[in-house]
């Protein structure tokens, strides 16, 4: 997963774009995974490990010395295997893998400094790549006024590009649509100000 150079500057251009028009904020952040945690692959990388000189003594005539060494080769190879992103996110439950995705999203939204924002009009377009999960969150000032609803639009035109494997194309369409939607509830005034640098975080 990448963008060039040349997606994340249309990705900014969008931003700067819908930003004219509303003194809202928009920060995009595009995440490779939004977990790093090994606790389950060496768990069961281990169960194999433990279980594999059973089988071998049942069902060959290697020496102990063989099992012993084909045991700590497996628990490694294994651990090395389930390590890689998509596999490791594979074992997790789906509701398990989205939890994980949504903290890491409400994660970005603080230390992206939405949450400063004098009028709460930030909102955050997340993707993480490895758990096929993307959310808009909107600070307080924009979702007491536009329900968590209205924003699939924008979800669903992040997910049906990711499925192309058009990442940036996702990103900009989503961006157009809530800048229509920061734009009806918070439009550009005198004191409106771009807070917030115009960019895409990938992490």
């Amino acid at each position: 997963m990448s963008l060039s150079a040349q997606d994340r500057e249309r990705i900014a251009g969008a931003i700067r774009s819908a930003e004219t028009r509303t003194s809202g904020e928009i920060v995009c952040v595009l995440a490779r995974t939004s977990s790093d945690s090994t606790a389950l692959p060496a768990a069961v990388a281990a169960i194999v490990a433990l279980a594999l000189p059973w089988l071998l003594i049942a069902f060959t005539d290697m020496t102990v010395h063989r099992i012993l060494l084909l045991q700590v080769v497996v628990f490694f190879a294994l651990l090395l295997l389930l390590c890689l992103p998509r596999i490791r996110v594979a074992l997790m439950p789906r509701k398990t893998r989205r939890l994980i995705a949504h903290r890491a999203a409400m994660e970005q939204f603080a230390m992206r400094g939405l949450a400063r924002k004098k009028d709460r009009s930030g909102v955050l377009i997340f993707v993480s790549m490895a758990e096929r999960y993307a959310r808009i969150i909107a600070d307080d000032g924009i979702a007491a006024r536009v329900p968590q609803a209205e924003w699939q639009a924008a979800v669903d035109a992040l997910v049906a590009h990711m499925r192309d494997g058009r990442i940036a194309d996702g990103f900009v369409q989503a961006i157009e649509l809530c800048g229509e939607k920061l734009a009806a509830h918070f439009p550009r005034g005198a004191t409106g100000g771009d807070e917030l640098p115009d960019r895409i975080y990938i992490i």
